[in-house]
């Protein structure tokens, strides 16, 4: 079994499959929507419509690339506040059209740049919480990788969470509480430890609401059954969802995190 480090190491991966892999291998004739209608185009979000064995569906994933050149262009799937308002406009697109909202976590964090805060990173994120918390169709929320911090949770305010078996989720990287708590970066491992970070320890703490699992080697090993794990999944959970009405849909997410 391994280690809560050992799992960081893992869900960071360079191999591990990425949002856009999955949204290939999962969902049938995904079309990709861009921009914010209000600054750019974020790539570190990709997000647009497609079916999930015929049925409509609004698919939102944090990319972090699959190579150095992708990385780079995509800000190794740090979202920009612009990213969380293309993922906020998709998703009230969504509700206008009573389609599910179906949200891939990984990223280490929202970005953290000048431009970013000049633009309102705290605000986009906030506002998607606020926003997410109100949506009258059914969310799910899958964490492929890493989910960190508020970056994470702003597409991850969803009816249903689910971690896949080597993820983690976070308010912060291993390395920064390391350096908050202790002022030693190389302290990572004890706080990884600390930080009950894993999947087993969510699921323990009733966090989110199951564990996906993949190779013990790491999802990378087989990533075509991993795809097909979270795509029976998906289909089963937003076919028990969508019988509930909006309201109550809205009132199950709002009891889901208030109980916390």
């Amino acid at each position: 079994m391994l280690t809560p480090w050992e799992k960081v190491q893992v869900a960071r991966m360079a191999q591990r499959p990425t949002a856009l892999y999955y949204i290939k291998h999962i969902f049938e004739n995904f079309i990709e929507l861009h921009g914010d209608r209000n600054f750019r185009d974020d790539p570190a979000i990709v997000g647009g419509i497609a079916t999930l064995n015929g049925m409509p569906v609004t698919v939102i994933g944090q990319e972090k690339g699959s190579n150095i050149t992708e990385k780079l262009f995509r800000s190794f799937g740090s979202t920009h506040p612009e990213g969380f308002r293309k993922a906020l406009r998709l998703m009230k697109q969504a509700e206008k059209f009573n389609r599910p909202i179906v949200c891939f976590v990984d990223t280490q964090g929202a970005f953290c740049g000048i431009g970013a805060e000049e633009r309102g990173q705290g605000q986009a994120i906030a506002q998607n919480l606020q926003e997410m918390m109100g949506l009258t169709v059914p969310v799910i929320s899958v964490v492929l990788g890493e989910g960190g911090s508020g970056g994470a949770l702003a597409v991850a305010v969803a009816n249903e969470v689910y971690m896949l078996e080597h993820a983690v989720y976070s308010i912060l990287s291993p390395e920064g509480f390391a350096t908050i708590l202790w002022k030693d970066s190389t302290r990572a491992q004890e706080a990884a430890k600390m930080m009950k970070m894993t999947a087993q320890d969510l699921l323990s703490m009733q966090i989110i609401d199951g564990i996906l699992p993949e190779p013990a080697e790491g999802a990378h090993t087989d990533p075509k059954g991993v795809a097909k794990t979270i795509g029976t999944l998906l289909q089963e959970r937003l076919t028990e969802l969508k019988t509930m009405t909006g309201k109550q849909i809205s009132q199950a997410r709002y009891e889901r995190f208030r109980k916390f």
